[in-house]
C-alpha cells in the first residue's frame, strides 16, 4: 500500500545499473503527528477563539504585579530560606542515595538480572510520580511543613540522578574494572576505584543541575502544604494580592538566577 502511494525513486548509475533510493518515512510520520494533534484538540476541548479572546488577561495580571510591593520583603525572607534549605537537603540526600541504587541497576556491574531489573523498575516508578503528588502524600505522612517538601525533592532527585547515573555506569570502559577484579578486589571495591572515578564528574554535574531545578520546583510545593515560599505564593494569588505576588516572584527569579550562575560555574569546571 505504502509503495503504491509513495513509489520508490529509481536512480540510474553511470555503469548502467538502476537502483532504488531508500524511501522516506516522513509522510507516515507527518500523518501520525497530524492525527495525534487532531485527537489531542478533541480530547482537551481546545478552542483557539477563547485563546485569542483571553490572552490579554495574562498581561493584565502581570501589569498588576508591577511595581512589586517592596515592603513585603521581610515576610518573604524566611520562607525563601526554607525553600533553599529543603531544596539543598533533598538534592544532596537524593544524589548520595542515588549512587548505591544506580550501582544495583547497572547490568555490567551486578550480574543478578532480577535485582537489576527490579531496581530499574523501582526508579521508573519513582519517575512517574509528579513532585506535587509526592509532596501531597508526604504531607499526609509527615504533616505540613518543609519536611514533606524535602522528602518530595529527595524522591525526585533519587529517581532523576539514579536513572542518569546507571546509564553512565553501563557505558563506561570495563577494562580497569576487570583488572581490579583480577587483582583480588571484590566487585564493590573494583567499582569504587575503577568505575566511579570515570562517572563522578558527570554525576556531580547532574546533581548540580538537578539542584537548580529543585529550587524552582520547591517554590510551588507550598500549594499542597509542603512549606517554603509556595505558601505565600498560593496565599497571594488566592487573595489576588498581585503586588505581593510580584515581590515573591521577583525575589525567586533573583535567587534562581544566582544559584544557576554558581551551579553553571562549577559544572563547567567538572566537565
Amino acid at each position: 500500500m505504502y509503495d503504491k502511494i509513495f513509489p520508490p525513486k529509481r536512480i540510474a548509475l553511470p555503469n548502467g545499473k538502476v537502483v532504488e533510493q531508500k524511501r522516506s518515512r516522513m509522510p507516515i510520520v507527518l500523518v501520525l503527528l497530524f492525527l495525534a494533534l487532531y485527537y489531542s484538540i478533541q480530547f482537551t476541548d481546545f478552542e483557539l477563539s477563547v485563546l485569542l479572546d483571553r490572552w490579554k488577561e495574562f498581561f493584565f495580571i502581570v501589569f498588576e504585579m508591577i511595581p512589586p510591593q517592596w515592603d513585603y520583603f521581610p515576610h518573604i525572607w524566611q520562607p525563601l530560606i526554607d525553600t533553599i534549605k529543603m531544596s539543598l537537603l533533598g538534592s544532596v540526600l537524593g544524589s548520595v542515595v542515588a549512587i548505591p541504587v544506580a550501582y544495583l541497576a547497572s547490568s555490567n556491574v551486578v550480574k543478578n538480572r532480577a535485582l537489576v531489573s527490579g531496581t530499574k523498575v523501582f526508579l521508573s516508578l519513582l519517575r512517574t510520580l509528579p513532585t506535587l503528588v509526592t509532596a501531597l502524600i508526604a504531607t499526609f505522612i509527615f504533616g505540613l511543613g518543609t519536611l514533606a517538601g524535602t522528602v518530595a525533592i529527595f524522591i525526585f532527585t533519587l529517581a532523576y540522578v539514579g536513572k542518569l547515573l546507571y546509564e553512565q555506569i553501563e557505558n563506561v570502559e570495563m577494562g580497569s574494572f576487570e583488572a581490579m577484579e583480577s587483582l583480588g578486589m571484590n566487585r564493590m571495591q573494583a567499582f569504587r576505584y575503577a568505575i566511579f572515578p570515570q562517572v563522578s564528574p558527570n554525576f556531580l554535574s547532574t546533581a548540580l543541575f538537578c539542584f537548580e531545578g529543585n529550587v524552582r520546583y520547591a517554590a510551588i510545593l507550598g500549594y499542597v502544604g509542603a512549606g517554603g515560599i509556595g505558601l505565600l505564593l498560593n496565599e497571594g494569588l488566592g487573595w489576588r494580592d498581585y503586588p505581593s505576588v510580584g515581590m515573591i516572584l521577583f525575589m525567586l527569579v533573583i535567587t534562581v538566577f544566582f544559584i544557576e550562575r554558581i551551579s553553571e560555574h562549577f559544572r563547567k569546571r567538572l566537565i
